[in-house]
């Protein structure tokens, strides 16, 4: 299953393996993912893509400064002819959302998902109503620096397992590209591979994958090395390493093994750290992926 679906995804995001297995890795390890770039580099088509190849339902919401929280949740509906008020759904009950330009919307519309994601359930009108088993936000957002974008607050960043860059192709792989959409879109022809049932059935799979007392404890040197570096603002939390284990399951799943080994925990290390360790250099957009290097380089992998 795995091994097709990131076939069929690499057959759509053309010329980005690496991007697609850590997308793959994230949905196995029951997780969400901030898409960071600027316009056009295909992220609207990735999560279209993923929803598309494991025959989820799929609901997109174009995130604007007027939104309001109620546009993602729904809520109470006045009914004229009965005089009664009847609870809407919003878009967020779906199996992949795909919230476009997420930082686009003011912070209190923003927040609006932290209930979904982290608890798997909506609060409306003093009652909860849960999601479907399975459900993962796909979070588009453009670079910081551009105009009109409201900055994720730190505690919503948290709740991301992993943030992504696509980035611009290659000659050769844009090339490809324009002779791919030349008669249409790649995605339209894209069937399912699998279906969602298949896919919480392989995560069960994931979360029993071996990993060694000193691995796990690699990872807790990882995280905390993030708190004692005099250049970090905002260090990692508990999620952090949490997150190091189920990705790193995830990679080891996705190789086709039944156990952890440190290069599983290194590869997945940047994206599920660099969103959450913030650096006292502000001015620097790289200074926290410095430190990051830094830790990696010192902190002593077990044999």
């Amino acid at each position: 299953m795995v091994k097709e679906l990131i076939q069929s995804l690499n057959g759509v995001l053309l010329g980005k393996p690496e991007t697609v297995e850590l997308l793959v890795m994230a949905l196995l390890a029951d997780g969400h993912v901030l898409v960071e770039d600027v316009p056009g580099t295909g992220k609207t088509t990735l999560a279209k893509a993923l929803a598309a190849a494991i025959g989820a339902d799929f609901a997109r919401i174009q995130f604007t400064p007027d939104l309001l929280p109620a546009d993602v949740t729904g809520g109470a509906v006045f009914k004229a002819n009965t005089g009664e008020f009847e609870i809407r759904k919003g878009p967020v009950f779906t199996q992949v959302l795909l919230a476009d330009e997420i930082n686009r919307a003011s912070p209190r519309t923003q927040s609006a998902l932290l209930e979904a994601m982290e608890e798997r359930q909506v609060s409306l009108e003093g009652q909860r109503y849960k999601l479907p088993e399975l459900f993962m936000v796909l979070a588009t957002e453009n670079p910081v620096e551009f105009h009109g974008v409201f900055p994720l607050p730190e505690a919503q960043m948290d709740r991301f397992l992993i943030r992504l860059t696509v980035g611009y192709p290659s000659v050769d792989t844009e090339i490809d590209i324009l002779r791919a959409h030349r008669t249409g879109r790649p995605l339209d022809s894209l069937r399912a591979v699998t279906t969602p049932e298949e896919v919480v059935k392989a995560r069960g799979q994931v979360q029993s994958i071996h990993i060694d007392e000193s691995l796990e404890r690699y990872i807790v040197s990882l995280v905390q090395a993030t708190r004692t570096d005099g250049n970090v603002r905002l260090p990692a939390s508990p999620r952090a390493g949490m997150n190091l284990v189920r990705m790193a399951q995830a990679c080891a799943f996705v190789d086709s093994r039944d156990f952890v080994n440190p290069d599983d925990i290194q590869r997945v290390f940047f994206p599920v750290m660099e969103h959450r360790v913030f650096a006292k250099d502000t001015g620097n957009p790289e200074a926290s992926k410095k430190i990051l290097q830094g830790i990696l380089k010192q902190v002593a992998v077990p044999k």
